[in-house]
């Protein structure tokens, strides 16, 4: 779990970054009417992140249990992926676009309180945790937490798609 963490810590890191320097005008614009802004990737980022501590606590309040063989071995490395088009449940949908200070604040409260879960409980116990994924299915606790550095890294490619072309349909 030590080097999903660190994985984690570097893909958000890197996110960081790349949204850091962007004016808010930027940050908030849709590159077309059908395609989020950075801002709306954030605030997804974010409601994902939340839901994922809300469900990883939730089972740390249960007995433990476990997921089967072949449900351990799916890579939930298949989420980084931009080819497989997923579309989000509804509640993980940027409902409404926040300014940017206050996406970046929400985004890494987020984390901390991931990291600080992962901290207090460590791999054992995130082993004996059901998560209910929607489109990996029953994974276990440190899965999940894979799945949230692969999910970041899904969307700063998508980021860096939007900025580019946002910068390709400004006029010069």
């Amino acid at each position: 779990m030590k080097r999903t963490l660190r994985r984690l810590d570097r893909i958000h890191q890197k996110l960081i970054a790349t949204i850091a320097p962007i004016g808010a005008e930027e940050f908030s614009r849709r590159p077309a009417p059908e395609q989020w802004s950075v801002a709306e990737i954030v605030q997804h980022l974010y409601l994902v992140e939340d839901r994922v501590i809300k469900d990883l606590r939730r089972g740390l309040a249960h007995e433990p249990q476990r997921v089967g063989l072949l449900r351990r071995l799916i890579p939930t490395s298949i989420v980084a992926s931009r080819l497989l088009r997923v579309k989000a449940p509804s509640a993980v949908n940027p409902l409404a676009v926040l300014d940017k200070d206050t996406a970046i604040e929400n985004f890494q409260q987020a984390r901390n309180s991931l990291s600080e879960l992962c901290a207090t409980q460590g791999p054992a116990r995130f082993r004996q945790i059901v998560f209910n994924h929607p489109f990996l299915g029953r994974i276990d606790g440190v899965a999940t937490v894979s799945f949230v550095g692969y999910h970041e890294r899904r969307h700063h490619k998508q980021i860096l798609e939007v900025l580019r072309n946002l910068e390709n349909s400004t006029p010069k």
